[in-house]
Parts: C-alpha cells; sequence; structure tokens
C-alpha cells in the first residue's frame, strides 16, 4: 500500500487536502437536498452548497474515511467498492464477511492522506461520501478532485445532534429509506433522553466536571469545544479549556500541574491511554479523581465510544456516560440500549458476557 498516492494531482492539491485537516473548521453550512432528476442524473446540493449532478441511481460508494466509514456501513454496506481503514481482527466479527475482501482505499483526511487513487479509480465509485465537520477550504479540495478524477465528492454535515438528519438525506439519496429511518430514530431517540436527563442535571447544579484524557502519558486531552468530544461535553462539564482547541483527534498537549490546578472530579481514559498504570503512581494520586477512584477507561469496540473517530459510534457514549456520571438520574437502560445499537448498527447480537468484556475497566472501582 502506497503511503500518499496522489501520483497525478498537483503537489499543490495534495497539499491544501492534508493542510485542511488540521485547519479550523469552516463557518458555512447548507441543508443539503436532492434537486432535479433526470432519467439518467440527478442534482444534489450538498452542506458545502455544492450542486453536484449525480448518477439518478447510485448503485456503487466510496467514503472519504473512517468517520464516513462507520456512518455508512450500517446503512448501504452493499454499495461499497472499498474500505477507508482497517480493524483488528477480533473487531472484524462487527462487519460483513465481505466487506474485508473490497480493495483498501485509505483516507483524504487525518493527519495523513493515504488514499489511493489508483485503486479509487479502479474501483469507480459513483460518488465518494464525506460526513462529520466541515474543513477550511474543503469546497475547493472536493471541486478539484471531482475534475481530476471524475468522481463526484459530496459532504454532508454530521454532529450529534444531526446524525439523524443525515440518516435521512443519505437514505434518500441511496435508496435506502427504510434502513435510514431505523437508523435516525435510534440517534434521535438517544439524543433526546440524553437532554432530558442533562437538562434535569444542569437543573440541580450537579454536572459532573470531568477530562477525557488521551496518550501514553494520559497528557493529551481532548478540549471543550472540540468536535471529537461533543458527546464528552454534552454529558459532562469539560475542565480542559485553552486558548487554541486543537482540531486533531489527539487532542491538546497538556501537563500535570495544569491537570492538578483542573482537578476534575472524574477522569476517562482513552482505551490505549494509562488506565492501567496510574493507580501506582504517586503523582497521579495527586489528582482527586484517581485518589478517589472516579476514572475510568473508555469503552472500545470495534472503536472507541467517545471518538476515534468522532462518528456514530458516539452514541454508545451517550449511554455509557450516562450510566457512569449519574446512574440514578440516567432513564437509559444501559445493557439493552448498547445491545440494540450493535443488534442495529452492527447487525451482530451482543451477549452479556461480550457486554462485560468490553466494559470490564469502564466503570468506577475501590480505590
Amino acid at each position: 500500500m502506497k503511503k500518499l498516492l496522489f501520483t497525478f494531482l498537483p503537489v499543490f492539491l495534495c497539499l491544501a487536502i492534508l493542510l485542511s485537516a488540521c485547519g479550523p473548521p469552516a463557518a458555512k453550512s447548507e441543508e443539503p437536498k436532492p434537486e432535479e432528476k433526470t432519467a439518467e442524473t440527478q442534482e444534489f446540493t450538498d452542506s458545502l452548497g455544492r450542486t453536484v449532478t449525480l448518477p439518478a441511481e447510485i448503485t456503487k460508494v466510496a467514503v472519504s474515511g473512517p468517520l464516513a466509514q462507520t456512518y455508512l456501513v450500517p446503512l448501504c454496506a452493499d454499495l461499497f467498492v472499498g474500505f477507508s481503514i482497517d480493524y483488528a481482527p477480533e473487531a472484524q466479527k462487527f462487519f460483513p464477511a465481505e466487506f474485508w475482501e473490497l480493495p483498501h482505499l485509505g483516507q483524504l483526511y487525518g493527519g495523513k492522506g493515504t488514499m489511493d487513487l489508483e485503486a479509487l479509480l479502479k474501483a469507480a465509485p459513483d460518488l465518494i461520501i464525506d460526513l462529520g465537520e466541515q474543513k477550511k477550504d474543503m469546497a475547493k479540495d472536493f471541486d478539484d478532485l471531482s475534475t481530476q478524477t471524475g468522481i463526484p465528492f459530496i459532504h454532508i454535515d454530521a454532529t450529534v445532534e444531526t446524525a439523524g438528519e443525515a440518516y435521512k438525506i443519505l437514505g434518500e439519496l441511496l435508496g435506502k429509506q427504510e434502513q435510514a429511518e431505523k437508523l435516525a430514530a435510534y440517534c434521535e431517540n438517544i439524543l433526546e433522553k440524553s437532554a432530558s436527563l442533562m437538562e434535569k442535571i444542569d437543573k440541580t447544579g450537579e454536572r459532573v466536571t470531568a477530562a477525557y484524557l488521551l496518550g501514553d502519558k494520559g497528557l493529551n486531552a481532548i478540549a471543550k469545544g472540540s468536535f471529537h468530544g461533543e458527546t464528552f461535553d454534552f454529558m459532562a462539564e469539560n475542565v480542559v479549556v485553552v486558548e487554541q482547541v486543537v482540531s486533531k483527534g489527539s487532542g491538546n498537549e497538556i501537563d500535570m500541574e495544569q491537570l492538578l490546578l483542573w482537578d476534575p472530579e472524574v477522569i476517562v481514559f482513552a482505551h490505549d491511554s494509562i488506565y492501567d498504570t496510574v493507580k501506582d503512581s504517586p503523582e497521579w494520586q495527586k489528582i482527586s479523581a484517581v485518589k478517589e477512584g472516579k476514572y475510568a477507561k473508555v469503552p472500545f469496540g470495534p472503536l472507541g465510544w467517545l471518538s476515534s473517530p468522532p462518528s456514530v459510534q458516539r452514541y454508545l457514549g451517550f449511554i455509557w456516560l450516562a450510566e457512569l456520571l449519574y446512574p440514578e438520574e440516567s432513564e437509559l437502560d444501559f445493557k439493552q440500549e448498547v445491545k440494540d445499537y450493535y443488534r442495529l448498527f452492527y447487525g451482530y447480537d451482543l451477549s452479556d458476557e461480550e457486554l462485560n468484556e468490553l466494559t470490564k475497566d469502564s466503570f468506577f472501582k475501590a480505590p
């Protein structure tokens, strides 16, 4: 697999795509909508305000990266011509077996652009779909790529508050309305119940202060206002307030001195961070959350429930944080809602034993 295969594109375009991945989100957002349809084509206006000509019937799709892949596999895995990222062998059971027989196409955004345009052209999708937040110069990037490849690129905004609407738009576009309605209804139900819970919590002034930490030292943090922290910010008072929020999934670098000053009531660690070692660290024992046993590991399988990528699996994060932070007040049935997600989004019947294994370090333990 070639690391970066924009072989026939101008260098400036490659740089524009990679740099925009680290740039600030774009401000403008349009409501995506289908336009005039003919026998062979249809016009579609995406969230960037670009009107794109697409085939009237879409039978082959590719995605821009793991975020879009996570949204779209539950909706239209049968339309995929390739996958963006691979998963560990133990995680592949959550996806259709034939999915992994497709070519690996890579991704446009996310630190390193690895999209293999040679493989993409060979796969010949009807369009390439990007979801999530807008990035700087994205409209120009997509227009240039469409011109160079002859493949339409579209972007649809999808946040934790708009995922349901994004699914409805995609369902209409791809002829998957029935499944899209089911996915949208699940997202909207979890969001509504989470909003109701937090309204009740905020009235009592009992919103928990917390930090979401990552990295091999635990000193990277998802800052308040980050796209990667939408679910976390929704459910807790994120103490990591910084002037310049890093838009990457690796978060902002912080130091122990600052963390001591913030002193959150609760800390959640990414699955590959230092959860297992903080208990025996004198330095970390100075943090109230660690000293009092108010820390946990973010569940992971096949993806992190809070981010990595910041896609639709974050609704599992709503369910988990409600159970972790507000177990007495939450009306969400943790076990049932999680199982419903796995059945609907992965087509997988999660057993009690598997759920227990996924979450074995994801709730507070006695200090």
